[in-house]
């Protein structure tokens, strides 16, 4: 028989249905400084409860003679620490933080809210709210892929419970009551993570409906405000009650699915706030709070939201390895998480070995792989950077996700390689951690824009993401180091350049702070579709592109897709057959904007690439899907006369260079050869040393890089 819900009050409930308040998700009691550590952090999640024999001791004794300094424990295992409702057991993990300690390791303790209990299941399977259907094909060969998360809800996946429930919410705070009140003094425990990789289910609930609806009383006040923003009357739709509106299964219209999915952002920010909120109560200020999110860049999630509830943002981004390895990824996940917070951030996560959910992705690192990923992970601002894992499984889903140890548990080729590593990190950390960085390019982040081009796509194979990863892509290719930036941010005048991927879908507000950053003499690099709706995603009324029109000097009334891609003429960027446009064309008609490039087409002459000078800015627009390597040369172009080229754009394609101030104020110079042929250079800054090889580097100096090897050249 179910338990009848006691300790969660209605005040309670009232707050987990009402609009979560930007103001209470920002407090926070924190002292940790993440930009204050004394040196880099190297480690492992470490897991002695998988384990198919005691092993504790050989494991740390095997950690500490590789130089593990850090350990991330306990994050999914509700199970063994709440065996049974209520059977809280702590005698496990209090001998492994014991004698993590005496060998000097450090410790970042999890919540395990991730995974729930099987008698927690029993008690109440209504908890649940998806099960898993099957992995689709690789597209690639390097690139795993997952089962699809489908509605209703069976046991057996992880992070398939419904965050409103308030049994789940009734359990989860008190496991972490209980473990936040026994270890919180606990001297090896540096910081705490909240959940794991949290993202939303999408799926209405009782709880989740009731909640949304609430909101919408909230924020829009009458059904009226909703019929008319979103567009109800059209096919008869229009709501006299709230009590009228649908639940959002089968709903199409875009603003009606904004906004539920913005409600979808909000339960995930609420909920880790939440948690942040009672970790607080226990944490002491030299201790942090994070919260790693998978890599890359996230359409389902306010990442920027989330960050304020943490002490400092985690990331787990894995890789394509063996010839597929770049830092491509890597640094776009990177990049993220230093800019969510405008500081350093941790990597909770990475390859070791082979990854993926089944063996149709195990392809290990070559030898210098690991220890180059490390250094790339740095040089974009990381100050720790952590494996998953210390061993592999014998048993479960990520049987073939293999950690440092293989399965045999005994020395090998990565351990080797991960000593060499903590030894270099021993004597390089402190002057390697902190790294600070003062670009001036950032990408323009909507998502939004992401969400309601995807309810109006204008191609299969073209989105939001993909022209937001060319145009990253374009800037990785000229070794442009950029920031990320959320539309709406109004600190946009530290940068000179602005990437903006389809700002589709955006208040007049924001599209009037870009329009006064090029008029006060930045830079801007946009792609079509920009300006076309508002932030209920419904057109505006107004000749396109709006609010723009001024910044991007045209306006149009209509638009084509693209069946062929269509050359452009003249060809300004000499890229030769690579002067096309595809998917999409926009009839634009100059009032002020210099046209660069046209469609070579005998009926939609149009502009394919323009340029307008405004105030001390200028504004260029792309009306189409550009080739990679014309969007390239776009943004090269636009950087020159930003004055932001150098000679780390005359590297040959396999050196990637990223550059930082340390904590000393001395900077840094990362060059890191992507290849596995020897690379030269000709090193073009002020003197300094090579940090990991103890020589001397001087201006004009040819500098060697072996292949898949780095230099760190730190200034005198």
């Amino acid at each position: 028989m179910r338990r009848r819900l006691q300790c969660v009050s209605s005040p309670l409930l009232a707050s987990m249905l009402a609009v979560f308040s930007p103001a209470a998700l920002a407090q926070s009691t924190a002292k940790f400084a993440p930009d204050k550590m004394d040196t880099v952090l190297y480690g492992v999640a470490y897991y002695p409860e998988y384990m198919p024999y005691d092993r504790l001791d050989k494991d740390i004794e095997m950690m500490r003679k590789a130089g593990i300094t850090v350990v991330r424990v306990g994050e999914s295992t509700w199970s063994s620490w709440e065996p049974r409702d209520g059977d809280f057991q702590f005698a496990w993990m209090q001998r492994a933080l014991d004698h993590l300690h005496q060998a000097g390791i450090k410790v970042i303790l999890g919540t395990p809210t991730y995974s729930i209990p099987t008698w927690l299941y029993k008690e109440h399977p209504e908890i649940l709210v998806t099960h898993h259907g099957t992995a689709p094909p690789l597209e690639n060969p390097y690139d795993p892929t997952y089962p699809s998360t489908i509605p209703l809800g069976f046991y057996g996946p992880r992070q398939n419970y419904d965050f409103l429930n308030p049994y789940f919410r009734e359990h989860a705070e008190r496991i972490i009551r209980q473990i936040l009140g026994h270890f919180k003094d606990h001297p090896a425990v540096i910081g705490y993570q909240i959940d794991n990789e949290t993202a939303p289910t999408g799926v209405p609930t009782p709880y989740t409906n009731a909640a949304f609806l609430e909101r919408l009383k909230q924020k829009y006040k009458t059904p009226d405000t909703i019929n008319k923003i979103w567009g109800l009357v059209y096919w008869g739709q229009l709501i006299d009650t709230w009590e009228d509106l649908p639940p959002p299964n089968g709903i199409l219209n875009p603003g009606y699915r904004l906004e539920w999915e913005n409600f979808q952002h909000d339960i995930v920010t609420d909920y880790l706030a939440w948690q942040s909120k009672i970790v607080n109560e226990y944490k002491r200020p030299d201790q942090f709070i994070t919260q790693n999110f998978s890599g890359g860049i996230h359409t389902n999630l306010d990442q920027w939201a989330i960050a304020r509830t943490l002490d400092i943002a985690a990331e787990n981004p894995y890789f394509t390895t063996q010839t597929g390895l770049n830092a491509l990824g890597i640094w776009m996940s990177g990049d993220l998480a230093r800019s969510l917070k405008h500081t350093n951030y941790l990597v909770t996560e990475t390859n070791a070995q082979t990854i993926g959910w089944d063996s149709r992705t195990q392809y290990p690192q070559y030898p210098g792989q690991l220890r180059l990923v490390v250094y790339t992970h740095l040089a974009a601002g990381a100050n720790m950077v952590e494996y998953w894992h210390w061993h592999s499984l014998h048993y479960g889903q990520e049987t073939y996700w293999k950690g440092v140890l293989s399965h045999d548990l005994e020395p090998n080729r990565t351990y080797a390689e991960v000593s060499r590593v903590a030894g270099e990190l021993r004597k390089l950390g402190p002057q390697l951690v902190n790294l600070r960085k003062d670009n001036k390019v950032a990408i323009l982040f909507s998502a939004d824009s992401a969400n309601a081009l995807g309810y109006m796509p204008f191609s299969d194979h073209v989105n939001y993401m993909t022209v937001l990863r060319q145009m990253y892509r374009a800037l990785y290719d000229l070794n442009i180091e950029p920031d990320f930036v959320q539309a709406g941010d109004a600190r946009l005048s530290q940068y000179k350049v602005l990437l903006v991927p389809p700002l589709y879908s955006a208040p007049d507000e924001v599209l009037q702070l870009l329009s006064d950053y090029v008029k006060s003499g930045g830079h801007v690099v946009m792609a079509f579709k920009s300006g076309f709706t508002n932030q209920y995603s419904s057109v505006r009324d107004v000749m396109a592109p709006g609010p723009l029109r001024a910044a991007t000097g045209f306006h149009y009334q209509e638009f084509t897709n693209l069946a062929q891609p269509v050359r452009l003429t003249p060809d300004p960027y000499t890229v030769g057959g690579q002067n096309k446009g595809a998917v999409w064309e926009e009839f634009l008609i100059p009032d002020t904007a210099e046209i660069v490039s046209s469609f070579d087409d005998p009926y939609w002459h149009f502009p394919a690439i323009t340029r307008n000078k405004f105030g001390q800015g200028s504004l260029t627009y792309e009306s189409t899907v550009l080739t990679d390597i014309l969007q390239r040369e776009v943004i090269r172009s636009v950087l020159k006369n930003a004055n932001l080229t150098g000679p780390d754009q005359n590297l040959s394609t396999a050196v990637k260079v990223r550059h930082g101030r340390n904590a000393q104020g001395k900077l840094q110079h990362y060059y890191l050869n992507f290849s596995g042929q020897e690379q030269s250079l000709t090193y073009p800054y002020g003197d300094g040393s090579d940090l990991l090889t103890n020589t001397s580097v001087r201006r004009g100096q040819d500098l060697t890089l072996g292949p898949w090897d780095l230099a760190i050249v730190a200034e005198r």
